[in-house]
C-alpha cells in the first residue's frame, strides 16, 4: 500500500456562497419553501441575487466546508472540483489554498461560470432556504481524477451533491475503483433527500457492493435511503450494509454505529443559532479528523459536535473560531 500522504482527499463542487437573511415575506415573494435546497440555472442565479440584501461572500461546497474544518483540526487534505476561469473561480482556489488545502485542477476555459449558491437565511431560526447554480462544477472530468492522489489518501470522501451530473460520477467512479484498488477508506455523504431520490438505486448499489466504508447522512436522508419512516429500522438497515455509520439528528444530537457497537453524542450548546449553512459538513470534518487520527468514534462524534456548534453561531460556513484549539479546550 503505497504510503498516505494525504489524511482526507475530497471530490465535490466548487461553490461560491452569497449569504443574505431573508423573512417569510421575501421567501413567499420569489416562490421558495423555508429549509429546501434547489437546483437552479444562471438566469435564474443572476435575478434572485438582484433582489437580495446585503450579502456575504465565501468559498462554500459541501465537501470544502468538511475540508476546511478538517484541516483546522490539523487534517492534512486536497481537494478535487472544477471551477471556471473566472474571479468567483479564483476566489475558490485562493480560499482552499489559504486553508492549507491544494486544489490544483485546472480551470475550465469555457462559457459556464464558477457554481453559486445563493444562500437565504432566515431571521427567525437561522434556517437556510439554499439555491443552488452548479455552473462549471458539473464539468469535473474523470481524467481530473490521478491515481497517485486517490492511492494516498486515507480517506475519500464523496459529496452526494456532484453524483447528479454525468462526468463528476464518472469521476467519482473512477476515483472509487482506485480507493478499492489500493485498500483506501471510502467516505460517502448523500448531502440532501432529493439526491437520494434522485439516485436512490446507485447509492444503494455502492452500499451493497461494499464500495463504501464511512456513511454520512442526517436523519431525513438515512430514512429516505433506507425507504422507511421507522428511525431506529433505518439505523439497523443502513449498518448492516456500511462498516460506519454516522446519523445526525440535529438537536438531538449524533449517533455513529460500527460492528454493531453504537456510540452517542448530544449537541453541543449554543447561545443562539445565527445561521444553520454548514452544521452537517462541520460535524463531518470533525468526525473525520478524530477518525483518520485512530480516535474512538464517541470522541470523533465529540469533534464533530464541537464544529457543528462552533458553524451555527454565526453567519457561513466556514469556522471563524480555532477549531483545534476548541477541541483541546471541550475534549482534551
Amino acid at each position: 500500500m503505497t504510503e498516505a500522504t494525504y489524511d482526507v482527499v475530497a471530490i465535490g463542487n466548487a461553490i461560491v456562497d452569497v449569504l443574505a437573511n431573508a423573512d417569510a415575506a421575501f421567501l413567499a415573494r420569489e416562490g421558495l419553501v423555508k429549509g429546501q435546497m434547489q437546483l437552479i440555472d444562471e438566469e435564474r442565479a443572476k435575478s434572485l441575487y438582484a433582489v437580495m440584501g446585503e450579502a456575504q461572500v465565501t468559498s462554500g461546497g459541501s465537501a470544502a466546508n468538511t475540508l476546511v474544518g478538517a484541516a483546522m483540526m490539523g487534517a492534512s487534505c486536497r481537494m478535487i472540483a472544477q471551477v471556471a476561469a473566472d474571479q468567483l473561480g479564483e476566489v475558490f482556489v485562493h480560499d482552499m489554498h489559504v486553508q492549507g488545502i491544494e486544489c490544483p485542477v485546472p480551470p475550465r476555459e469555457a462559457s459556464v461560470e464558477t457554481g453559486r449558491c445563493l444562500i437565504l437565511v432566515s431571521e427567525e431560526d437561522g434556517e437556510r432556504t439554499m439555491n443552488t447554480f452548479l455552473g462549471a462544477a458539473q464539468f469535473l472530468p474523470p481524467d481530473a481524477i490521478e491515481e497517485a492522489v486517490i492511492a494516498s489518501a486515507k480517506v475519500l470522501l464523496l459529496e452526494g451533491y456532484l453524483w447528479d451530473p454525468l462526468e463528476p460520477r464518472a469521476a467519482m467512479k473512477r476515483a472509487i475503483r482506485i480507493a478499492r484498488d489500493h485498500g483506501r477508506k471510502v467516505a460517502l455523504g448523500v448531502s440532501a433527500t432529493f439526491c437520494i431520490m434522485n439516485h436512490h438505486a446507485d447509492f444503494t448499489a455502492l452500499l451493497d457492493a461494499g464500495d463504501v466504508d464511512i456513511l454520512f447522512a442526517n436523519q431525513e436522508e438515512a430514512l429516505a435511503l433506507a425507504q422507511t419512516d421507522d428511525v431506529e429500522a433505518a439505523l439497523a438497515q443502513l449498518a448492516a450494509k456500511v462498516p460506519l455509520l454516522v446519523v445526525t439528528h440535529g438537536p438531538e444530537g449524533a449517533v455513529a454505529i460500527e460492528g454493531g457497537e453504537r456510540a452517542t453524542v448530544t449537541a453541543e450548546p449554543v447561545d443562539k443559532v445565527v445561521d444553520t449553512t454548514g452544521a452537517g459538513d462541520l460535524f463531518s470534518a470533525g468526525f473525520l479528523a478524530g477518525y483518520v487520527r485512530g480516535r474512538s468514534n464517541a470522541d470523533s462524534l465529540r469533534m464533530g459536535a464541537i464544529a457543528a456548534a462552533e458553524c451555527i453561531g454565526h453567519m457561513g460556513a466556514r469556522p471563524q473560531t480555532d477549531l483545534r484549539h476548541l477541541i483541546a479546550d471541550r475534549l482534551d
